[in-house]
């Protein structure tokens, strides 16, 4: 059943309260100009509207929706629950709470709340694991989102599609999505923008995944100058967080935990807590890696992330990387054992699904299995790492598991054409 119009909504309103059109008109209005909104001959501006509504003794709302106020209230409540439990990780909550906005049959008719409805469903559904209908919420969103109407929100539907796609295993995509949106900002001119910024760090990851590290360091570079001379603090902590990404990868680990910790001076109160664990996790890796004898410290700071993520039930995704980089302080503390437990818990939780996630936690879980001495189970594990980051178009990260794989098969006395075909497929993923 068709909803009526705006117009039909006024006269059926004016009519049942035995008001004529003159009436409703004084004295701002022309009887004439009540009579063309009526016929839907005139689309009222939004003052017009909270005028009529004031003089029909109903709600904007009510007016332009046909929704009653009470059931507007309880759809916000709904609402607001549902942004609370993603704010705190509680994914699967947030998911049934937003699908429970997005079923109602009057929530087509309030398109604001819509909106935020499915933006939050699609990022729930990332924090839940849920990529594939992650990517296919956030690909009609962005179709829809305009910059010129909400450039922060337009980014960030952008942002959310790249970093889905490169978590998915598809990098190539997930470049696509940040250069097309960044071209999109070029054009514009709205290339000097905390937007800009933050799609330029979705890209910058890209990148680093895709193991494009000449193209990842000259747009780090850029994107850290852009943000000093143009972005706000969180536009500043997104650009250092990315750029300790890059120093990471180029073994550059003492500019990467300076660059971390100045993202983590600037992470205010109001971060979302999501970010700021995974912040959190990246420096404690840094640490790990920039200063070993440091190990002890990144372990304490990885617990106490790891019992932040529960106590506020974090995504899958999230919870994993933490335990990972818990593996490997454990690693380094000379307790593989604890390592292998930790590992493995960590993929219990990510499932068969080919992730980076995956990749990481069996990449550590071959180097604890190599400490103890099970080599057959490290040759297993790491194969299986390697080929889940082929199978992604991780190149770089493909060439180091396939080269930590020869040389674990060179210290267990394995025949050399295995070796030398582990180091063939590290050399191909490089491309020599």
């Amino acid at each position: 059943m068709d909803r009526e119009t705006l117009g039909q909504r006024i006269r059926a309103l004016r009519i049942r309260q035995g008001v004529s059109q003159a009436q409703l008109a004084f004295p701002e209005l022309s009887d004439s100009y009540i009579s063309l909104i009526e016929s839907d001959k005139r689309v009222p501006a939004p003052s017009v509207v909270e005028l009529l509504a004031a003089k029909l003794n109903c709600s904007a709302t009510y007016l332009v929706s046909g929704v009653s106020e009470d059931v507007v209230d309880e759809l916000r409540v709904t609402l607001d629950y549902a942004e609370i439990a993603l704010s705190n990780g509680a994914a699967a909550e947030a998911r049934a709470r937003f699908a429970e906005v997005l079923a109602s049959a009057d929530a087509v008719a309030l398109p604001e709340m819509l909106h935020q409805a499915r933006w939050g469903h699609a990022l729930a559904l990332e924090s839940a694991g849920e990529l594939e209908r992650a990517i296919a919420e956030l690909t009609a969103l962005t179709e829809e989102a305009s910059a010129e109407t909400d450039l922060d929100h337009w980014a960030k539907v952008h942002v959310a599609l790249s970093r889905c796609l490169r978590e998915r295993g598809d990098i190539s995509a997930g470049v696509r999505a940040a250069e097309n949106a960044l071209r999109h900002l070029i054009a514009t001119g709205a290339d000097s923008t905390d937007a800009a910024v933050h799609i330029g760090a979705a890209l910058l990851a890209a990148f680093i995944e895709r193991g494009d590290l000449v193209r990842a360091r000259q747009l780090a570079t850029q994107l850290v100058e852009r943000a000093e001379r143009i972005g706000g603090p969180r536009a500043r902590m997104v650009a250092y967080w990315e750029a300790a990404y890059v120093a990471e990868i180029r073994g550059e680990y003492e500019d990467g935990v300076a660059l971390a910790e100045r993202a983590l001076m600037l992470a205010g109160d109001g971060e979302d807590p999501r970010n700021l664990s995974r912040l959190r996790v990246i420096y404690a890796g840094l640490l790990l890696r920039a200063r070993p004898d440091q190990a002890a410290r990144a372990r304490e700071l990885l617990t106490r992330v790891r019992d932040e993520i529960n106590a506020s039930a974090s995504g899958e995704i999230d919870v994993a990387w933490c335990l990972t980089e818990l593996a490997r302080a454990e690693t380094a503390l000379g307790r593989p054992a604890e390592a292998v437990r930790l590992a493995e818990e960590a993929l219990d939780l990510l499932g068969d699904a080919p992730r980076r996630a995956t990749a990481g936690a069996l990449t550590v879980l071959g180097e604890a299995s190599v400490r103890l001495g099970r080599r057959d189970r490290a040759v297993e594990v790491l194969t299986r790492a390697a080929t889940c980051l082929e199978e992604m178009e991780s190149s770089r990260e493909a060439a180091q598991a396939w080269f930590d794989l020869a040389e674990v098969l060179a210290e267990t006395g394995t025949a050399e054409e295995p070796r030398m075909a582990a180091y063939r497929r590290a050399l191909t993923c490089v491309g020599v």
